[in-house]
């Protein structure tokens, strides 16, 4: 879930890929050892006019492993890095050198390595050298073959009528010319770029989507794999199968510094309003479920005045703490299920060591959440884990099918009277985290996924751009393409995911900058703003009064206040947001967390009144 940072990594879906022409890619340096056996590749993946996002990929095409690696290149006057990632860059005058970190130099055979850059002005790279060699692989020009396959296209910005396709760029010996867009197997376009817009489109129809290479020969490659678009509207969207879920994260450590108790959730009218509690978080450690926090679980006693029964606990009942006080809860509100939330960010280490034994994990969650001691309390399990066969605060490698087998494992243990849960990455990229693990395998097992459609943006990034953390949709500037709720949505969607067993997030924090000048979105920043809890993060409550919002985009509020920029969901963004939830045929929508909201419940009020 969201507590710490997410969504920092860079997973970029080009838009823009120039394959450097061979006569770009001669090397200044003479013939050295490494030209053989490495190619280095550069793509343009962002362009914002006065700037650009580009990446470098080194690939090992030898039979050896390499153990470090430099590009070197020239830009033309006025065209620089600003800024760049998983690599040291360095200039001297127009002339760049980018040598790998401490961690990312060794390469196998076969395997390749991409770093990032930010840059200003509009120039390209040319005269690249790889480890004094030519970029290309050779010193010589091989023979004219045929380009290879373009990436599987990913679809965005997804209308009634129109569909955005971005896809990564196919690669050829003597460079590529455009690409023909193909719908249903006919060419509807060629373009020239890796990113297309089909308009013209029937609301609520099927279509798929798979592009092909043209070199300068005019050869043609194989087609790529193929992407499944649902257009909005139509009315052919299916209702969400089962009640409306509005779903809450309640948080064990927040009675201590934020003093939201259980009983929070009676007196702000919230208790009303939701059908479902995550409780936050059980530990994963050992291959097994664990207790996350037992003090504040199952032993602290709460004061009458702090009590949701308003009567004090006492020293010898059997279970205390924020168990009995959801107990108590349910006892007063009926209508609430509970589900007890293993992982998070900090503890999602702990799913490799389970995957490797997906049954034992799934008896040791069970016996722990069915304990006789609080066994009335939860109505099933929630796995939070961040992520599988991808990084989060760790790198997992358990494999694309882990997560289906965990998955599989629990609701055999669990049967069909408990509720099975998870929550998910909301990376909508072209081989990002919902394609690392087999998400579409295991939806069969679960009875939904809470999409984390927030933390897209922050200051994470700490000298910016300013973005919103949670855009409803794609605008023009936006810092990735594919990191919005409707490209997650239509991600999950593609793959085959029922929209009836899909939950939208919304989040009732901000993420903010400081040292921002410019009041609209994509401005610099010196790091993140001041937070109560975190830097960079604040809570809704606090934000609303603190740095009023100054403007809307992509369906998200933002909030420029002295040199702060923040932005937030309100009841007015996260309306918006349910409206669109329904027409997409979504199951509901959860929130992160309870702590965040007013004294009187306003976004949760606005949960439940925009899906009713």
């Amino acid at each position: 879930m969201r507590f710490r940072q997410r969504a920092r990594h860079r997973t970029v879906a080009g838009l823009t890929t120039l394959l450097l022409p061979l006569a770009a890619l001669v090397g200044l340096a003479g013939p050295a050892q490494a030209a053989t056996t490495a190619t280095a590749t550069y793509a343009k993946t962002q362009d914002w006019g006065t700037g650009f996002e580009g990446k470098w990929t080194v690939k090992n095409t030898g039979t050896t492993a390499i153990s470090s690696w430099t590009i070197e290149w020239d830009f033309p006057s006025g065209t620089s890095v600003t800024s760049a990632w998983d690599a040291d860059v360095t200039n001297s005058g127009t002339h760049w050198t980018a040598k790998n970190k401490s961690w990312n130099g060794s390469l196998a055979a076969g395997a390749s390595v991409s770093f990032g850059f930010n840059g200003a002005g509009s120039g390209s790279p040319s005269n690249c050298t790889l480890n004094g060699g030519s970029c290309d692989g050779g010193p010589t020009v091989p023979g004219d073959n045929a380009p290879s396959a373009p990436g599987t296209p990913t679809a965005s910005s997804i209308t009634d009528t129109s569909v955005k396709l971005s896809w990564s760029a196919a690669t050829d010996d003597k460079g590529v010319k455009n690409y023909d867009v193909l719908r249903g197997g006919s060419k509807v376009a060629t373009v020239t770029t890796t990113s297309y817009t089909d308009t013209g489109l029937t609301a609520g129809t099927d279509y798929s989507y798979t592009v092909q290479a043209r070199d300068t020969a005019d050869q043609t490659g194989p087609v790529s794999g193929a992407v499944s678009v649902h257009t909005t509207g139509g009315g052919t969207n299916p209702p969400p199968t089962g009640n409306t879920v509005k779903l809450g994260y309640f948080t064990e450590w927040g009675i201590y510094g934020r003093n939201y108790n259980v009983k929070n959730l009676v007196t702000s009218g919230s208790a009303s309003k939701i059908t479902h509690i995550n409780y936050a978080f059980g530990n994963v450690t050992g291959g097994k479920c664990a207790i996350g926090d037992s003090y504040a679980d199952y032993d602290k006693a709460f004061t009458a005045d702090q009590a949701v029964s308003g009567v004090a606990d006492t020293w010898d009942q059997p279970l205390r703490g924020n168990f009995n006080q959801l107990r108590e809860l349910k006892a007063k509100y009926p209508n609430i299920k509970v589900l007890w939330s293993f992982g998070g960010w900090t503890w999602s280490g702990g799913f490799g060591e389970a995957a490797k034994n997906p049954a034992a994990f799934a008896q040791s969650c069970y016996d722990l959440v069915e304990d006789p001691r609080w066994a009335d309390v939860f109505d099933g399990i929630d796995i939070d884990w961040e992520y599988p066969n991808a990084c989060g605060l760790t790198c997992d490698t358990s494999g694309a099918a882990a997560y289906k087998n965990l998955m599989q494992a629990l609701r055999a243990k669990f049967g069909t009277n408990n509720l099975v849960t998870a929550a998910t990455t909301a990376d909508g990229t072209s081989g990002g985290k919902v394609d690392a693990a087999d998400y579409a395998g295991a939806a069969q097992y679960v009875d939904w996924y809470n999409v984390m459609t927030y933390d897209f943006f922050g200051a994470f990034d700490a000298d910016g751009p300013t973005a919103p953390h949670s855009p409803l949709t794609s605008y023009s500037g936006i810092p990735q393409a594919g990191f919005t709720t409707a490209d997650a949505i239509a991600k999950f969607k593609s793959k085959g995911v029922p929209a009836s067993k899909l939950l939208v997030g919304i989040g009732f924090y901000g993420r903010g900058w400081t040292g921002v000048t410019q009041d609209a979105p994509g401005g610099t920043a010196t790091g993140p703003a001041p937070g109560t809890y975190e830097p960079g993060n604040e809570d809704y409550k606090v934000l609303k009064t603190s740095c009023p919002v100054t403007g809307t985009i992509a369906g998200t509020a933002y909030a420029h206040c002295g040199s702060n920029w923040w932005s937030y969901d309100t009841p007015t963004t996260i309306g918006t947001k349910m409206a669109w939830a329904k027409t997409q045929g979504l199951r509901g929508a959860f929130f992160w967390e309870f702590s965040g909201d007013t004294s009187n419940g306003e976004l949760v009020s606005a949960i439940n009144s925009g899906l009713n």
